[in-house]
């Protein structure tokens, strides 16, 4: 008799990103589309934590950054739209000030291994 798994129960297979210590405490970092015709990544860590977005804004879908790793405030304390300026905060992802006000980046559940190494799951962000 054949078993199967029901796909519910497969793990996903995980897309590496980079390790944590490769962006500076404070700082993000922008990782490319893993297909054609999708969005990247971008990643902010604090500390020991990390939190992953789709590099998108959700006014007009455009990148996030002005130039390469630049998504964040001058004084690192948010998250800004290169295009219109629009603010969003660090820990969800919601806008707190532009066109897209109340909307929210599209977060990306990350996980962190032991080696610290920062993981998501194929295919997010798509």
């Amino acid at each position: 008799m054949d078993s199967l798994i029901p796909p519910n129960l497969i793990p996903p297979r995980l897309r590496v990103l980079c390790r944590l210590d490769d962006i500076p405490d404070g700082g993000a970092k922008g990782f490319p589309a893993a297909t054609l015709g999708s969005a990247g990544l971008f990643a902010v860590r604090q500390g020991d934590r990390a939190f992953v977005y789709v590099n998108a804004c959700p006014h007009i879908g455009i990148s996030l950054d002005w130039l390469p790793d630049r998504f964040l405030s001058a004084d690192g304390r948010l998250i800004v739209c290169s295009t219109h300026g629009a603010e969003f905060r660090i820990a969800d992802g919601v806008c707190l000030r532009g066109p897209c006000h109340g909307d929210a980046l599209e977060a990306v559940p990350v996980t962190i291994d032991a080696n610290r190494t920062l993981m998501v799951a194929e295919g997010a962000g798509l």
